[in-house]
């Protein structure tokens, strides 16, 4: 079914306007006609429902994400299919994705880029907690509300987008420009894979250029592999590097240990907590570099590439310190490795084409959760599960929440979460995990608000100026002036001016564009009246303080 404004799926979502079109398809602006509630609907292409397994996996992936709950994350509300269409109902996120910010703004303020950070972190260790990893974190499924909140979108259709045939030129597979080390090798992803996107995300936001560049996606992925990200600037401060380069390391063990580990640094580095982000990245206090260098061994395409380099090095060696007789005397096993090496070569980059541009093996989501680190043999569940609901733990103080698990057996693990939206709700949780039927003795970790953050405003924009000086006599044209603007907050660019005129034939308002620099005004034209001049800057959405008035009196010409 193609999809059309006023066409209406499942008998009750309406569809209105057209969002975006991506890889899998198209995106709606719709009315829940039952409830009267607006929602986003994703409507899949055609081509995805050529693979009969692939809407069972639709179906189980949608029932995952919808089983996720956190602020940080689009809720998941309904699937459904209807005459040969899929379309999942989603919470509609108003603001826009931090890809536009990042277009329009190229570099992003770091305590800025922090704060959305520890915000995505957050919610995707929410998500690494009920098993689901997301696997496609890019600047496109981070939108960004007008108060600063991050949502995350495409949960749970990331991991199945790569199972299903191509059908049709052009159908995007995966963001390879975000793609972790191991999924360009062909291997399981993890929560640390989330964590290396969101790395990525990061560096792009703060560089206003993305870390690993090439002119094929498979030249992309071997940058990811292999390569080393260029030095952000040196603008930004040097723990903040470093928080950025431990999560671009190669080997996720060299990663943060989790989401949540993530996101506590990079509070804390907000609030120039240096010590406590170590204590949550030990990488921030040293050089990560070397982490984001060392290739991974994943098998034979990856150490083919490695023994490639290191042959090539210790032949240069080499060359330098033979005799004429030694270069003319070769070793008989020199061209079967040279061939060997060849081989192994072609067989990496057919890897990663295979990777991009066809199916891959599906993987369980519980699969992708990092494995238990002994191997103790797990005791009977009698005795060592207990019930946990996320309700009972949610909108109490960090010493009720520690109670209630303290009786059922279960250790906290506090995290200072998201700002909260008002004074009453500091210090409160709002968000548990995980839950259900849980082994005693297992950390529960639970985030409770932060303190109300400060909202930035407009600074007061300096006094009006008039050409030429006075006195002025009635009806006398003057020239209104003002200085350079520079008070608008990160984020909220200069949109224009309303100035307000009080007295006198052009009494009234009037906007002016950013870039003007004065307007002709007349005064009034009997003795001893007056105008008065202030205006207000604008800030996109935000307009700053009124300007001190200035106000001028005007007398009779001399005669």
């Amino acid at each position: 079914m193609r999809p059309t404004s006023g066409l209406t799926f499942g008998g009750r979502y309406q569809l209105s306007s057209r969002v975006a079109i991506g890889g899998m398809g198209e995106v709606w602006q719709a009315t829940d006609l039952v409830i009267g509630r607006t929602v986003a609907i994703k409507i899949l292409k055609d081509e995805y429902l050529g693979d009969p397994g692939f809407l069972e996996r639709f179906r189980a992936e949608a029932r995952h994400a919808a089983l996720v709950n956190h602020e940080g994350i689009a809720n998941v509300f309904d699937y459904g299919e209807e005459e040969g269409s899929a379309y999942l109902v989603m919470e509609l996120v108003p603001g826009e994705a931090l890809s536009a910010i990042i277009e329009r703004e190229r570099v992003l303020d770091p305590d800025r880029v922090l704060d959305m950070v520890a915000q995505t972190a957050a919610a995707l260790q929410a998500a690494h907690a009920a098993g689901l990893v997301h696997r496609d974190i890019k600047p496109g499924n981070l939108l960004i509300t007008p108060e600063g909140r991050v949502k995350i979108t495409d949960f749970g259709i990331a991991r199945i987008a790569d199972q299903v045939p191509l059908t049709a030129t052009g159908q995007v597979m995966g963001t390879v420009q975000y793609l972790s080390p191991e999924q360009a090798s062909g291997h399981p992803a993890s929560p640390t894979t989330d964590i290396y996107s969101l790395g990525i995300v990061a560096y792009e936001a703060l560089a206003g250029r993305r870390p690993f560049t090439g002119e094929s996606q498979v030249a992309i992925a071997m940058a990811q592999i292999n390569e080393t990200p260029p030095e952000l600037p040196m603008t930004v401060s040097e723990p903040v590097r470093n928080l950025v380069y431990a999560c671009l390391a190669k080997s996720p063990g060299d990663r943060p240990a989790s989401a949540s580990h993530l996101s506590r640094a990079a509070q804390s580095l907000r609030r120039g907590d240096v010590a406590a982000a170590a204590a949550a990245v030990p990488g921030i206090l040293g050089d990560n570099s070397h982490a984001a260098t060392v290739g991974l061994n994943y098998g034979n395409a990856t150490q083919a590439t490695r023994i490639m380099t290191t042959q090539g090095v210790a032949a240069g060696a080499a060359a330098g310190e033979a005799t004429t007789e030694e270069t003319k005397t070769r070793n008989p096993w020199t061209w079967p490795i040279v061939a060997l090496i060849s081989l192994l070569a072609v067989v990496l980059i057919g890897a990663i084409i295979a990777l991009l541009a066809s199916p891959g093996t599906e993987t369980p989501v519980a699969s992708s959760s990092t494995p238990p680190t002994s191997a103790t043999p797990e005791p009977s569940p009698s005795a060592t599960k207990v019930s946990l609901t996320e309700e009972e733990l949610l909108d109490r103080k960090q010493d009720a929440v520690e109670a209630i698990l303290e009786e059922k057996g279960l250790v906290l693990d506090a995290q200072v979460g998201s700002a909260a939206a008002s004074s009453e709700k500091v210090g409160f949780s709002y968000s548990a995990a995980p839950t259900g039927n849980v082994t005693k003795g297992e950390t529960i970790t639970v985030y409770f608000y932060d303190k109300v953050a400060v909202t930035p405003t407009p600074t007061q924009p300096s006094a009006n100026t008039l050409s030429p000086l006075g006195p002025y006599e009635t009806g006398d044209v003057v020239t209104v002036k003002w200085a350079s603007y520079q008070g608008c907050p990160a984020g909220h660019p200069l949109s224009g001016f309303s100035f307000l005129i009080q007295g006198g034939p052009d009494s009234g308002t009037s906007k002016q564009d950013p870039n003007s620099k004065g307007f002709d005004v007349e005064l009034p034209g009997t003795a001893g009246e007056t105008t008065t001049f202030s205006y207000t800057a604008l800030c996109t959405d935000m307009e700053s303080p009124r300007s001190e008035p200035v106000t001028v009196t005007v007398t009779e010409p001399a005669p």
